[in-house]
């Protein structure tokens, strides 16, 4: 009875107990599962985080968080520190916004370097941040290509002077770090060798040394600058591209008349990629005179004459006709002499021939045809070879097809057999739960389901009898309450009156002690219908107890 009266004089157990403490309990108890249930939610909804930016310098990934942080982006860390993490539904907004601030900047500095110029820096620290930008710049340049992860570059520019004997060659080294699994070939170790040598003045590509992480030399001179011995995927290709055209045109005209599976035809083509040149002066032998064009002609006639005659003494006789004229025929003698050179045109004839690249040496075509499919008599299929007109005819078309040259040493091969076909195997098709049962999709239908089983216990179990607690029960529903609490409440606290009124009632009415649960469960309920907070009242009770 003492411990019993303590308990009803205490205040905080009587507030509790009164309608007021009762509601507040109640509401902070749903306040509390409400809680639970959302922060389960949110756990259940929680973003699925992927990388967003990896193996960065320590001054970039300072730079990294702060930008995230004013674009109110969340991240995780991983990998150690290594790598950084942002909801998936962020990642690409993230990269294109860290990308116009510059970021990374994979510890490289361009010529923003020479914008925060010190006053009265001396000449030599000029030129030292001018080289430092130069490389940062290239350095970016080079990590703009697909496979290259990193780069770093060295170059090794002499200070410029007016004597021609010590004047000396700028160099460069690069240093390349590839993505895992990628490497570079020919072309694009060559592309970077012009784009650092392009980016110097009189640097050379011969100048320029590439390396890689392994320390592997790429820009050796027998693997880049001397390729006179093999080819290159250009011409590899070219000559593929022969190949399967000349393969294409063979079976698409055999195809109609074979029907489709029945040929298979493979060429190999002889391409010379050499580059000649040739240049000839030939002198034909000479032609008769009337059939020669004269370049030039010269003619040169000469005379002389000689007389030895005896002049008499000067004197009238000697003077006379006569005997000048007698004297004169005693010695007289004529010379001439005709010169005359004729220059005709000589035959002669320049020739200066070019190959061309990549001309077609030799075809060398295979061809395999199947037998022909005929019905015997029974109306059953039979395979029989072809005739000897057929494989002619074969042979013609192919030869059309392939453009066969026979002065050009082309070779053609047609060959009839039956062929072998192997049964198809049917490969079956994985059922449409197994494209879906992923690891990621198995996490996230897993976090879902323990987040939704946990929400609908704590509403079934915790929330959902607090609410009909404090919500008042509907009109139409507070007779049934009322018989239910009525029939337990007959069964203890109007168990006394129940029976005195059995008593009572026994004398008079002989047909109720026929039957007394059901008079007992009338009264019950006539008594909930008159004092229902009594029956509440005891219910309570029962709880408590």
């Amino acid at each position: 009875m003492a411990l019993e009266t303590e308990a009803n004089t205490n205040p905080i157990n009587n507030f509790l107990k009164s309608p007021l403490g009762n509601n507040l309990a109640l509401g902070a108890g749903m306040a509390l599962v409400m809680g639970i249930m959302a922060a389960v939610w949110l756990w259940g909804q929680k973003p699925d985080y992927r990388i967003l930016l990896s193996n960065f310098s320590d001054r970039d990934g300072g730079s990294i968080i702060a930008a995230l942080q004013q674009m109110n982006v969340p991240y995780q860390f991983a990998e150690g520190g290594g790598a950084i993490l942002v909801p998936a539904d962020r990642v690409h907004d993230a990269r294109l916004k860290l990308a116009a601030q510059g970021l990374p900047k994979a510890g490289n500095v361009g010529f923003e370097l020479m914008e925060n110029q010190k006053l009265g820096v001396s000449q030599f620290l000029e030129q030292v941040n001018f080289q430092r930008a130069l490389e940062g710049e290239l350095a970016r340049s080079i990590n703009s290509i697909a496979f290259i992860q990193s780069s770093r570059v060295h170059l090794a520019i002499p200070k410029p002077t007016v004597f021609v004997r010590d004047k000396q060659r700028p160099t460069a080294s690069v240093l390349l770090n590839l993505h895992p699994g990628r490497s570079l070939d020919e072309h694009h170790v060559s592309a970077i060798l012009h784009l650092v040598s392009s980016s110097i003045p009189e640097l050379s590509p011969d100048n320029v040394t590439i390396v890689d992480q392994n320390g592997n030399l790429l820009s050796s001179k027998d693997n880049i600058l001397n390729k006179k011995d093999r080819l290159d995927p250009t011409q590899l290709k070219y000559v593929q591209e022969l190949q399967e055209g000349i393969i294409h045109r063979v079976e698409s005209i055999l195809t109609p008349m074979m029907g489709k599976g029945n040929v298979r035809a493979e060429a190999t083509v002889d391409v010379d990629f050499s580059h000649s040149e040739q240049a000839a002066e030939i002198f034909k032998p000479n032609n008769t005179p009337e059939n020669t064009a004269k370049r030039s002609e010269h003619s040169n006639e000469s005379s002389n004459s000689e007389s030895n005659n005896t002049g008499g003494v000067p004197g009238a006789s000697s003077n006379q006709p006569g005997q000048q004229k007698q004297s004169e025929s005693g010695n007289n003698s004529n010379n001439s002499q005709r010169e005359n050179t004729v220059n005709y045109e000589l035959d002669k004839t320049v020739r200066y021939i070019q190959n061309p690249t990549g001309s077609i040496k030799r075809i060398t075509v295979a061809v395999l045809v199947n037998n022909k499919t005929e019905l015997d008599a029974d109306g059953k299929p039979v395979s029989k070879p072809l005739t000897d007109a057929e494989k002619e005819q074969i042979n013609g078309l192919v030869k059309e097809a392939m453009g066969f040259n026979k002065d050009r040493g082309d070779s053609l091969n047609v060959t009839n057999t039956a062929f072998t076909f192997q049964p198809n195997e049917d490969i079956p098709e994985d059922p449409l739960w197994k494209q879906f049962a992923t690891v990621d999709n198995i996490k996230s239908a897993f976090q879902y389901l323990v987040a939704g089983l946990i929400i609908l216990f704590l509403y079934l179990n915790l929330l959902k009898p607090m609410i009909q607690r404090i919500a008042p029960p509907p009109p139409n529903e507070t007779s049934q309450d009322a018989e239910t609490a009525a029939e337990a409440g007959m069964q203890a606290a109007g168990m006394q009156e129940a029976n005195q009124q059995q008593s009572s009632q026994s004398s008079t009415n002989p047909q109720e002690e026929i039957n007394p649960q059901k008079n007992k469960l009338g009264m019950a309920k006539k008594m909930a219908m008159e004092d229902p907070r009594m029956v509440a009242n005891i219910l309570k009770e029962w709880v408590s107890e």
